[in-house]
């Protein structure tokens, strides 16, 4: 198959991710943060961070966008098994409202780096943007393809907020969470459109239909 990589291939890139965040942490102990749920209409977006130990190596680790809805559910809890320590945050979609999504993102972020159970003396950041850390720290751009404590990161944040989501799908029916998790599909703009807005909605995302 076109673009499937060899076992030695696939092993090499697992290797690299490992060996960026050995090479980046100079003997700190490094928590990788990630997010997820900036852009959906509805429900908080979330932030989770990881730290893994300098021998933890998982397989099949990437992008969480780039993993089955499956494999993620299983890198998950692959994760949360191998982790020294792990966090995740949720900020709501009032606080969204509120503050903006990317300072809403920025809390999450910080969220998840201050629940940790082991404070990490480095932490990398996926995207270009800091979060206003008093630890030392680095953005990564495209970090969850790079990092492994990022690409970890990546999946507990997803699966964390899908998850969330469908709850909110039995508790809001009709929207299509369980479907699209919250994103602005033409289908989920029709429901809003015939059922009104949510309590879970962000009105900030909505001001063309509000």
């Amino acid at each position: 198959m076109a673009g499937r990589k060899t076992p030695e291939e696939e092993l090499a890139r697992i290797r690299a991710m490992k060996d960026f965040d050995l090479n980046k942490r100079g003997g700190a102990l490094v928590a990788g943060v990630d997010e997820a749920g900036r852009g959906p209409l509805a429900g908080p977006v979330f932030a989770a961070a990881v730290i893994l130990s300098d021998d933890t190596v998982i397989e099949g680790i990437n992008d969480s966008k780039k993993l089955s809805e499956k494999k993620r559910d299983e890198l998950y809890d692959v994760i949360k098994e191998k982790a020294l320590a792990y966090s995740v945050c949720a900020v709501s979609e009032a606080r969204i409202d509120e503050i903006n999504i990317l300072q809403a993102t920025f809390q999450a972020m910080r969220g998840a780096i201050d629940r940790l159970d082991i404070k990490p003396e480095y932490v990398l950041i996926d995207g270009n943007k800091s979060p206003g850390l008093a630890l030392p720290h680095e953005t990564v751009v495209k970090g969850d393809s790079k990092s492994m404590s990022i690409a970890a990161a990546s999946i507990l944040a997803k699966v964390s907020r899908d998850r969330y989501m469908l709850k909110m799908a039995e508790k809001y029916p009709g929207y299509g969470f369980e479907k699209h998790k919250g994103y602005g599909t033409k289908a989920h703009y029709e429901a809003i459109k015939e059922l009104g807005v949510s309590e879970i909605h962000r009105r900030s995302f909505l001001k063309n239909i509000l």
